[in-house]
């Protein structure tokens, strides 16, 4: 590691390193593998859940940490086990589920938790398949008694950051309200949880700040991240709220962009 090279490194995942076919490229992974080999810390951070890190686990060769469900999840590639878990209390999950029922009344509900999820009946995936992705059906009262890493409102017809928008004066005093989908899809954790807050624990725990700490990222959900972090990038493809916040630019993530700056960074 030069004397220059930051002592850790933060990306996000879907939409940063992972291109558009769901991929990461040769040139990503040699790319990551450089970061620990120089002596670095690399932090995946992302709003997937721990069940979803096992295909990206192999792909970087089990290098790094990960930061999951938006700062809620604290997750070790190396050996593929939850560190340490932030959840929602199911009293704060059944008032903000019922403030945003008012609100956007189209709304369907899931609760994450570290290993599986539970949704409404009436909760869309669209093409996929909920319950094979680890879920399993509750009804619209059964929900309201859960606690969890993560609340998911979804309305596939709502316009995501008018949504968003909503839902942060409905309920951002109880949970803390982004999104990263592109669509009517709102991700609600803890009050206070946040990739950053996640992300600042992690280096406080290794005797690191912000300023040793460069960031990659796409979405509004990188953005607390993205401005805590000393140096910051946004892909080229990245949300204009995420281009209009960071530090530098970079390339999309299908041209390899994270790639291109951590071949300069550790040469």
């Amino acid at each position: 590691m030069t004397h220059s090279s930051p002592r850790v490194i933060a990306t996000d995942l879907d939409g940063t390193i992972v291109r558009s076919d769901g991929t990461i490229s040769a040139r990503t992974v040699d790319a990551l593998a450089r970061v620990e080999r120089a002596g670095a810390m690399l932090v995946m951070v992302t709003g997937r859940p721990p069940r979803w890190m096992t295909d990206i686990a192999a792909a970087v060769d089990h290098h790094g940490v990960a930061i999951c469900a938006n700062g809620a999840v604290v997750y070790d590639l190396h050996t593929e086990t939850v560190l340490k878990a932030y959840e929602i209390p199911a009293p704060v999950i059944a008032e903000t589920i019922g403030r945003l029922r008012g609100i956007a009344p189209e709304l369907r509900f899931a609760v994450e938790h570290t290993d599986g999820f539970m949704f409404e009946d009436s909760y869309t995936l669209g093409r996929l398949n909920a319950k094979a992705l680890g879920g399993r059906p509750v009804n619209s009262e059964e929900i309201l008694g859960l606690s969890g890493t993560k609340l998911l409102g979804f309305d596939p017809e709502a316009d995501p950051d008018s949504l968003t928008e909503k839902a942060v004066e409905a309920v951002g005093d109880l949970v803390t309200v982004t999104t990263s989908s592109g669509r009517g899809l709102l991700e609600m954790s803890a009050h206070g949880v946040t990739k950053a807050s996640a992300l600042a624990a992690l280096c406080t725990e290794h005797g690191l700040t912000a300023d040793d700490v460069t960031a990659f990222g796409d979405m509004p959900n990188d953005l607390p991240m993205l401005t805590w972090a000393g140096t910051s990038y946004a892909v080229g493809n990245a949300h204009p709220l995420v281009l209009a916040a960071v530090t530098h630019k970079t390339s999309r993530n299908d041209d390899d962009g994270v790639a291109e700056v951590l071949e300069r960074l550790f040469r």
